[in-house]
């Protein structure tokens, strides 16, 4: 089975008839990942909720005992757990919207591939979309892992809550709660899985954070890879940019290019005044070369921003940047 290697949630999954109250999307991409406790633990805690529930085990090009542990629960459990596998990795946010496209919940549980919080948790999650939150995320609270880890993760969390200006304490927690329609709106590709709820909550949704106990984590403990951090900067980078400046390119980019240009013309004066007043010579000198080229630059990036307010413009009436939570008409006695 083969999928495109970036890919959104389609507007169709929002017409799908939900029959069941959840789906479970798992994601899963270690031969040893703990698929028999994940189903069995979330499945028995939604049951004794009252809930119907499904499970989606998406293998991301992984076999081994997990994938024959999910076969086999699949055989248990036939039309309540389905195995999908890929040939061949594709990444977390193709597993889900395989499992998204195939599942029938009116709520979409995404789990990580171990049980990393307690699945008593549940119950105040599903509480909170009961009450009108249209996406949950948990904070794990008596954390477990080292304490490295969590300072990092605080650091995550808070740069998150400075420059997206949104209250958001544990995005490293994977297992969250949507409502369906919430997945059908927000578009799902590369690693942007880890920004859902913070994109949900720019588009209009409402998110709510709910504490959970911490029971097992999973990963490395310590310091990463360099590579590591630079792609989760630049991941931050584009969640900014999509959230802050996707209907307005120009005030993004037309300030890059003011800066640029501002600080090439700067070096350009300050070699003209060398030359008129003390008659310096331009020849050999990497300062006018570095001021030509970031005037340049400067010229290039706000002609960008440009052409994406023409695209924008130009496609506006196609666009939506805002959702409406209810409407209220008192010209219809009948309507509530």
């Amino acid at each position: 089975m083969s999928a495109p290697q970036d890919l959104a949630v389609p507007a169709a999954t929002a017409s799908v008839a939900p029959s069941l109250d959840v789906s479970i999307i798992v994601p899963v991409q270690s031969p040893a990942a703990e698929v028999e406790a994940v189903v069995r633990s979330l499945g028995a805690q939604l049951e004794s909720m009252g809930r119907s529930w499904e499970c989606l085990l998406v293998f991301d090009g992984v076999r081994g005992a997990a994938w024959e542990v999910a076969q086999r629960l699949a055989d248990e459990q036939p039309g309540r757990v389905t195995a999908i596998g890929f040939q061949q990795p594709f990444g977390e946010s193709v597993c889900m919207t395989a499992g998204i496209e195939r599942s029938r919940g009116r709520v979409i549980l995404t789990s990580p591939q171990y049980v990393q919080v307690d699945p008593v948790g549940l119950d105040a999650m599903l509480a909170a979309l009961d009450g009108g939150a249209d996406v949950v995320c948990p904070i794990r609270t008596q954390r477990i892992d080292p304490l490295l880890n969590r300072m990092q993760s605080a650091l995550f969390n808070w740069a998150i809550r400075a420059i997206i200006r949104g209250q958001f304490h544990d995005l490293n927690c994977y297992l969250r709660a949507f409502r369906r329609e919430v997945l059908a709106d927000v578009s799902v590709y590369g690693d942007l899985y880890r920004f859902l709820p913070v994109i949900a909550h720019r588009q209009g949704y409402k998110v709510v954070e709910v504490p959970v106990r911490h029971v097992k984590e999973w990963g490395r403990a310590g310091f990463f890879g360099v590579g590591v951090y630079v792609r989760r900067l630049l991941d931050l980078l584009g969640v900014v940019f999509l959230t802050r400046f996707t209907l307005k390119p120009l005030r993004f980019f037309g300030s890059v290019g003011i800066v640029c240009s501002s600080l090439g013309g700067v070096i350009l004066f300050v070699l003209f005044l060398q030359k008129v007043l003390y008659d310096a010579g331009l020849y050999n000198r990497p300062l006018l070369l570095l001021g030509v080229m970031l005037v340049m630059l400067g010229v290039q990036v706000f002609g960008f921003g440009l052409v994406g307010e023409i695209i924008i413009y130009t496609q506006a009436r196609n666009l939506r940047g805002y959702r409406i939570e209810r409407e209220w008409d008192d010209s219809d006695p009948d309507r509530p």
